[in-house]
């Protein structure tokens, strides 16, 4: 359990760890010369488990300071704690950074904590129980309005207020492992980093409060929002060797092969399914009574994890409701975070605290940002945030969610998300996206409907090739996603596939007598013709009839699938096609290229013709011209290029 102390500077939060740990936390000598707390410090002590034969417990304390100036590190320290301590001296009282303090846990979303009344050994009784009025008026209507309060004397040796707060937080680190604590750690893992150094024969080193998940020696990370791969070489969890670094914990990690200059404080350390880098994020901003209101683009310093930056504020919404504002933080570099994680806002100069929020979404779109779709999504991850689970969110999502993505959002791996009966899985090309069973109807229907109208409209047509079916049913829904809805409609026999173009079932286009018959006397032809099939002209002369005529079948048969014209007057069947694709598709095995020298070496023919089948394929789309050379897009397979 990781404990954080908070007040104002000068009201002994330093002394206070002192007293409870027996252990010094201002490491610097600036520090201890000056008397005040400028970095954060920790300390570590043993719990002893309430079970005998379980595992000890380790408290962990995270000092802050208490200087206006140093807000910013105070809030790197509160990121992750488990319980607050409270700090208020007896001579002070409560004082401006008590209450800012206050406000920044609050708005951190920390729930639990304690009050210790320090240096009452300078006041007598009456101040004593002015204060602690005081300190009542202040914490009401709070999350910690009901923490016990302990009247403590840091420098006398075994003080009552310093036992009774000792055993009391010794009580809650024996008890974590709660309901809690095992949900967090069911999450991926990420610890934002608030320090970074490097050992003599060990290499670099990162510590921080693990917010999520569970990682273990050897596995491999990454360095966010750099997306730099590193891996665990060894622990050190509450002060201590370990195999483990787990969420509650204060940890060290000590990572291979990355130089300390290449990691800096507000970075995170982070399972790879974790996190996403961006410049934008949909947030839920509130702001204190005293706050002006938000304008359009208003600078703000933002502070998440131990990363603070400056923002800017784009409107979502045109007034606070009275439970916030949903905006746009539109950063100059790339950030991290997950919904559901908590912030702090500051001015732009970072000297007075404005409020605070969550995060909804960390990758937002850039257009049509206000749209009602749009902030029924933000609606919807609001209630993810709050507990709600996933339903709200699919019900959001007409063309389901990515699974990649929908971890981030649920900060937890896929095997660990809990999806309701309804909810399917469809496998792509790019990822599994997960549909609720009405959404996936809903879009079959609508590319039924799509053929039906295509065949009413076209009736001597075969059917519509998969591109302008997209174009005129679904143009917003991701290509793999929608070979997916293609194909589980063509397993079902609801559409059916004949080359190229798709059809409902019972749809007929047969060609005329006369046309049917010249087909066959010419199709032969062209197979034989192998990769170089005879032209139009020849063709016409063979049996005998005009070029025109001709050349009318053979491209009402191409429009049909039936045939491929690669240049005018130049027809292949589709066997010949599909060999043909196949020896780009392994030309391009060893560079994932192929250029005209090559594929006319393997086909034998000149270069010209070698050049026109390409282009050929690239105007098709199963390829992609990238300067001379002609790239295989995604599958290899000729129909899944084509479909």
């Amino acid at each position: 359990m990781i404990v954080g102390t908070a007040g104002h500077i000068d009201h002994g939060k330093t002394s206070l760890v002192r007293a409870l740990t027996g252990i010094e936390t201002d490491r610097l000598q600036e520090e201890r010369t000056r008397g005040i707390s400028i970095e954060l410090g920790y300390a570590y002590v043993p719990v002893e488990s309430r079970d005998a034969e379980g595992p000890a417990a380790t408290l962990g304390f995270v000092d802050v300071p208490g200087h206006e100036r140093f807000v910013h590190t105070m809030v790197a320290g509160a990121t992750g704690i488990d319980v607050a301590l409270l700090v208020i001296a007896a001579d002070d009282g409560v004082m401006p950074q008590t209450r800012e303090h206050l406000a920044i846990l609050q708005l951190l979303g920390v729930d639990r904590g304690a009050v210790a009344l320090t240096k009452i050994d300078r006041v007598d009784a009456a101040r004593l129980a002015r204060v602690e009025i005081e300190i009542a008026a202040l914490l009401a209507a709070t999350p910690l309005q009901d923490s016990p309060l302990f009247a403590c004397n840091s420098t006398a040796p075994d003080d009552a207020g310093i036992s009774a707060l000792r055993t009391q937080l010794h009580a809650w680190a024996a008890d974590d492992a709660s309901t809690r604590q095992a949900e967090l750690r069911s999450e991926l893992f990420r610890m934002p980093v608030d320090r970074v150094f490097s050992l003599a024969g060990h290499g670099t080193l990162v510590t921080g409060a693990v917010h999520g998940g569970i990682a273990a020696v050897g596995e491999h990370l990454q360095l966010m929002p750099a997306a730099t791969d590193v891996r665990v070489r060894s622990i050190h969890a509450q002060n201590q060797a370990s195999e483990h670094a787990m969420a509650g914990q204060r940890c060290a990690l000590n990572l291979a092969a990355i130089a300390r200059d290449d990691i800096r404080r507000g970075d995170w350390i982070a399972d790879a399914r974790a996190l996403l880098a961006t410049t934008r994020v949909d947030v839920r901003l509130r702001l204190s009574a005293l706050a002006p209101p938000l304008r359009d683009w208003s600078p703000l310093h933002i502070h998440w994890g131990t990363m603070h930056r400056q923002a800017h504020v784009v409107l979502l919404e045109d007034h606070d409701h009275g439970d916030g504002q949903l905006v746009q933080l539109v950063f100059d570099a790339p950030v991290c975070a997950m919904c559901g994680d908590r912030f702090i806002a500051r001015d732009s100069a970072a000297t007075h605290t404005l409020g605070g929020g969550v995060v909804l979404d960390p990758d937002p779109p850039q257009r049509r940002r206000r749209s009602p779709a749009r902030l029924a999504w933000l609606g919807a991850l609001e209630q993810l945030a709050a507990g709600a689970g996933v339903v709200p969110l699919l019900q959001q999502a007409p063309a389901g969610i990515p699974l990649t993505a929908l971890q981030r959002y649920c900060r937890r791996a896929a095997d660990r998300i809990d999806l309701p009966e309804d909810a399917r899985r469809i496998a792509t090309r790019d990822d599994t996206v997960i549909i609720l069973a009405p959404h996936w109807q809903a879009l079959r229907e609508q590319v039924i409907t799509s053929l039906r109208g295509w065949h009413e409209r076209r009736p001597d047509e075969p059917g519509v090739d998969s591109g302008r079916l997209q174009r005129s049913t679904l143009p917003s829904l991701a290509a793999s996603l929608w070979n997916a809805l293609l194909q589980d409609l063509l397993a079902d026999g609801t559409v059916q596939r004949v080359g190229a173009w798709w059809r409902l079932p019972g749809h007929d286009h047969a060609p005329p007598e006369r046309e049917r018959l010249l087909l066959e006397r010419v199709l032969p032809q062209l197979h034989a013709g192998g990769f170089d099939p005879p032209w139009v002209r020849t063709l016409a002369a063979d049996a005998g009839l005009a070029e025109d005529e001709v050349r009318a079948v053979l491209r009402r048969a191409a429009a049909r699938g039936e045939l491929f014209q690669v240049v005018p007057d130049l027809f292949y069947s589709p066997a010949r096609i599909a060999e043909l694709a196949a020896i780009v598709a392994q030309l391009s095995q060893a560079s994932g290229t192929v250029d005209a020298a090559a594929f006319r070496d393997a086909i034998g023919l000149g270069r010209k013709r070698s050049i026109q089948i390409l282009e050929f394929f690239n105007r098709v789309g199963y390829t992609r011209r990238v300067g001379d050379q002609h790239r295989p897009r995604g599958d290899l397979q000729w129909n899944a290029a084509r479909d």
